[in-house]
């Protein structure tokens, strides 16, 4: 393990902020009044809805870390902005280290050991970085966007590190899915350390993994049956029309 927990300080945040985004979010507003969220396991899943703050928590923790909130390797940076920014919440969220992440965090940079794969700008990173020292060599504009994540996953995930994951199922059919289980399984077991903010029932089964289900209630550990994500897959699996009807009328009943 590298990182032991997230908090922020108290009076990090003054009362006036506590009203708008991101402190207003329960998620954000559980770390701030009740302190840190402990990660427990290798591999940490945060699953939530939409606008839960799922991805505004792992964005900051990755932040924590030194990684770039654009996305990209430890040790570097790759927006391509002139000058990279800071998340709100990563502008004043800590990470408690454990001695290997603290020994990485102050090390040389080209010791760092890390990833962040960002959902809104994943893409542009399958693009842009193939063929560059220190990435991968295949050329992943010539895949499908489910090869090519799955190419960046394996060469920037192949040994013990702190590697940061928002919805990294976005391109991934179902196969590719469960080839991602199997990684971050292998990572867990190999001493690396993954948090992932996802929508996916399929990734959050991962074996072995610590389930954070954040929501309207804030943050609250889960197992995968009690998962509200994986009942309403199972509900709609099992019946769609049920659900459909609300939405298209009668022909749902076909």
């Amino acid at each position: 393990m590298f990182v032991d927990g997230a908090y922020v300080s108290s009076g990090a945040v003054g009362s006036a902020q506590r009203s708008r985004w991101p402190w207003s979010v329960p998620a954000v507003a559980q770390l701030l009044d009740d302190g840190p969220l402990r990660f427990t396991a290798p591999v940490t899943f945060l699953v939530g809805d939409n606008g839960s703050g799922k991805s505004t928590l792992v964005e900051a923790i990755a932040e924590g870390f030194g990684l770039d909130s654009y996305g990209g390797k430890a040790g570097r940076k790759y927006s391509p902005h002139a000058k990279s920014t800071r998340t709100p919440l990563g502008e004043v969220l800590r990470l408690d280290l454990a001695p290997p992440g603290s020994r990485m965090v102050q090390g040389p940079r080209l010791q760092k050991k890390g990833f962040f794969l960002r959902a809104e700008t994943a893409f542009q990173l399958t693009e842009r970085l193939g063929g560059r020292a220190g990435y991968w060599d295949e050329d992943t504009t010539a895949m499908s966007h489910g090869e090519g994540f799955l190419t960046m996953f394996r060469t920037m995930m192949a040994e013990p590190g702190f590697y940061v994951m928002d919805e990294p199922e976005s391109a991934l059919s179902f196969a590719a899915s469960l080839q991602l289980v199997a990684l971050m399984h292998e990572l867990g077991e190999s001493g690396a350390q993954v948090v992932c903010a996802t929508h996916s029932p399929i990734l959050a089964s991962t074996p072995g993994a610590d389930i954070v289900e954040v929501g309207e209630w804030g943050f609250r550990r889960s197992s995968w049956s009690e998962l509200e994500l994986v009942d309403n897959w199972r509900r709609y699996l099992d019946r769609p029309q049920a659900y459909l009807r609300h939405l298209i009328g009668e022909q749902a009943q076909t």
